[in-house]
């Protein structure tokens, strides 16, 4: 009975830092996705990003859940400009994996390119501290987003109204009348 506490207290160790300390490897990818995902990477490789999305949501179908899929349909939305469609996919990967560095940093960089850059510094932090260092490569890019900031707001013609605005001269003027 004296020798309870301690082994409870040591089991409990053991199994929180097992636990931690190793992930699950992650999934082999099924060959008609990983099909998909490279025919989508080489569509991304052209430009057309619309058929990467669709590449990559045609792999996810086959495998849902796999974070690979996950960033680069998160990647491919982003270069489209869907940055809050970006931002769930970051956050699903993340949710399956919360130690993913290219999730974390894919996030940070949407973030800022939404203009949240207090919100992506907490990711570079988080970031440094998996990393160790500040020297890991999605630090640095995470890092080269930050520093480069949010893009400036595009106004669009529709967003910008004339103002209706009568002169002097047109209220001043009187209409010429001529005799017949």
């Amino acid at each position: 009975m004296r020798y309870t506490p301690a082994a409870l207290a040591l089991a409990l160790l053991v199994a929180v830092s097992a636990s931690t300390s190793y992930s699950a490897p992650p999934m082999p990818l099924d060959p008609r996705a990983a099909t998909l995902v490279q025919a989508g990477r080489t569509a991304m490789a052209a430009g057309n990003v619309d058929d990467a999305i669709s590449d990559f949501e045609a792999a996810l179908a086959i495998q849902p859940g796999h974070v690979a899929i996950l960033l680069n349909l998160a990647d491919a939305t982003r270069q489209q400009g869907m940055l809050g469609k970006a931002l769930h996919y970051y956050r699903v990967a993340l949710a399956i994996d919360p130690n993913n560095q290219y999730a974390l940093a894919g996030e940070g960089a949407a973030l800022v390119e939404k203009g949240a850059v207090e919100k992506a510094r907490r990711n570079y932090d988080r970031l440094v501290q998996l990393c160790g260092n500040d020297k890991c490569a999605p630090a640095k890019q995470l890092a080269a987003a930050i520093a480069k900031g949010p893009p400036p707001p595009v106004v669009t013609a529709a967003q910008v109204e004339p103002k209706a605005e009568v002169s002097s001269a047109q209220v001043e003027a009187k209409p010429v009348v001529t005799p017949n």
